[in-house]
Parts: C-alpha cells; sequence; structure tokens
C-alpha cells in the first residue's frame, strides 16, 4: 500500500479549537468526500448507565446528522469505535449501537472493518480484546473508491492459470490483491514511534487507506473529532486537504506542532505498509 509522496507541497489544513457542532454549522453542504473520526465513549464514568448511554447516542445522532449534511453525495464516513466496558464487566458494542443512527439517514454500509492489534489490557474474566471496528458508510449508490493504491503483496505472488484461455499467464493481479476487511494495525501505546500526550490517539496508518482508496487528491477529508491530529496528517501526506475541530486546546496544539513537523521533514510515522514485528522471522520480518 505505498504511494510517492511530495515532500515539498501540502494543502494547508482548517484546524479549530471549537465544539464540532459549532465548526460544522459553519460548512457547506456536500463539502467533505471523506469524513473518518474516533469519537470518545467515556459513557459511564458520572451517571447511572442506561441514561450515560442515553446521552451518549443523543451526542452522537446531532453529530452524525451533521455529517451527513456535510458528505459529499460520492463520498464516504467511516467512524472507528470499540466496546464500552461497564463498571459491572459487560461489553456494549458501540458500531451495534450506533448502526441504526446511520441508517436512519439512508447511508449504505459498505464494510465493517476490522482493525486488529496486539497491546492492550490484559483482562482476567473475560478474553483480552484485541481490535475495534470502523464502519463504512456511503451516501449513494456510486461512491469513489480506488483499490489499486492501496493493494498489499499476494501471498502466491507467481500463481498461474493451470488451464482455460489464460493457462500460464498470472492470475493474481500484478499490483498486489486485495487487502480485505481484517487490517493488522498496531495501535499507539507508550513506544509507538508517534506516541503524543493523546490517551486514545489513533495510528496515521489506519487513516491513510481509507484517505487514498475513498478519496482523490485535493478532496477535502473532515475529522469532527479530531484529537491528536492523526486524520489531518494522513491527508496532509496524502495530497488531500485536512478539516479538523476539537473541544480540547491542548489536542489542538499538539495537532499543530505535528502539522509543522510534517513541513519540515521531522515528524515521524509508521509505515501503513509496514509489516508487524514478528519475533519468529529473522529481523522481525522488517529485514
Amino acid at each position: 500500500m505505498s504511494q510517492a509522496i511530495d515532500l515539498f507541497h501540502y494543502y494547508d489544513p482548517i484546524i479549530a479549537c471549537a465544539s464540532n457542532l459549532n465548526f460544522m454549522r459553519g460548512l457547506p453542504d456536500d463539502s467533505m468526500k471523506l469524513i473518518v473520526t474516533s469519537p470518545p465513549y467515556n459513557i459511564g464514568k458520572s451517571y447511572e448507565r442506561r441514561a450515560s448511554l442515553n446521552n451518549y447516542m443523543e451526542a452522537q445522532r446531532e453529530v452524525i446528522s451533521e455529517c451527513v449534511r456535510l458528505l459529499d453525495p460520492f463520498g464516504s464516513i467511516c467512524w472507528q469505535v470499540g466496546n464500552h466496558v461497564t463498571k459491572e464487566g459487560e461489553i456494549i458494542p458501540l458500531d451495534i449501537v450506533l448502526y441504526p443512527l446511520f441508517k436512519s439517514h439512508n447511508l449504505r454500509l459498505r464494510n465493517r472493518i476490522i482493525w486488529h492489534f496486539e497491546h492492550g489490557l490484559h483482562c482476567s474474566k473475560r478474553f483480552s480484546g484485541r481490535y475495534e471496528t470502523i464502519l463504512w458508510f456511503t451516501k449513494g449508490e456510486e461512491y469513489i473508491f480506488n483499490l489499486d493504491p492501496v493493494r498489499v503483496p499476494s501471498k502466491y505472488p507467481n500463481k498461474k492459470h493451470f488451464k482455460g484461455p489464460k493457462v500460464g499467464q498470472l492470475s493474481g493481479n500484478p499490483l498486489g490483491k486485495n487487502p480485505g476487511d481484517v487490517w493488522v494495525i498496531p495501535n499507539v501505546k507508550w513506544n509507538h514511534i508517534e506516541k503524543t500526550l493523546h490517551p486514545c490517539q489513533f495510528p496515521v496508518g489506519l487513516v491513510e487507506p481509507l484517505v487514498l482508496a475513498m478519496t482523490n487528491p485535493g478532496d477535502n477529508v473532515f475529522d469532527p473529532y479530531m484529537g491528536a491530529g492523526s486524520t489531518i496528517i494522513a491527508a496532509m501526506k496524502r495530497d488531500r486537504v485536512g478539516y479538523g475541530c476539537d473541544i480540547e486546546e491542548e489536542y489542538v496544539q499538539i495537532t499543530k506542532e505535528r502539522i509543522k513537523a510534517l513541513h519540515n521533514g521531522t515528524l515521524k510515522t509508521r509505515p501503513m505498509d509496514k509489516p508487524v514485528y514478528d519475533p519468529s522471522l529473522p529481523y522481525g520480518g522488517h529485514g
């Protein structure tokens, strides 16, 4: 999933320290080709669980409604969430809870992408959670999907047709195969190259395939819960225009610092096509 990058020019992003609803209400209809985000889900902290979940759902309903207004007719929404675990240890799968909100706007679910990672909390009374999901919706039946920039190496690249009119010819695409809907990408923990002070930062390499597949150069990419700015960085790296907002000034400042580092060539990000470290392989598979 590699693509040449111009190191000397980036589109200037538009970011703000503001509530997402206020920020979005200042943007025109149909102006975003891709909306990708990971909303916070700190429910169950201050109130009784049912009331907290209801409050969370109502807040999401408002934000999703504005996102649909902003979405280009050929655009995509990618909502990345995990499981909320109550203090009693009950799992609430937030993608299932949120699905009806998107369907109420007649959006079409194209994929439920599984983001698998190796590290996290170790549980003693259930299996440890090692995945989150990305719900990919489109506004219509026609939408942008560029497969070639995100293809991954085929398992058997030299496999050939053994019969028929194409006998002896390579049977797979020379650019690689479809990456599928299970993505193995390390999450951002304390020793990750991209780690900032944000507690729930997602990796740039998780966003880049979405940007490449669902937009074209120069398109607008928006994150209504910008956090540390991973979506903005992914958009800029791939020659798109990043839009984002966050209510926390500290996170907006972190994003600005990352943008500055990208411009001067000092920002470190994990390449999206870098294999996950495997201690059973020579050099961990990185040689």
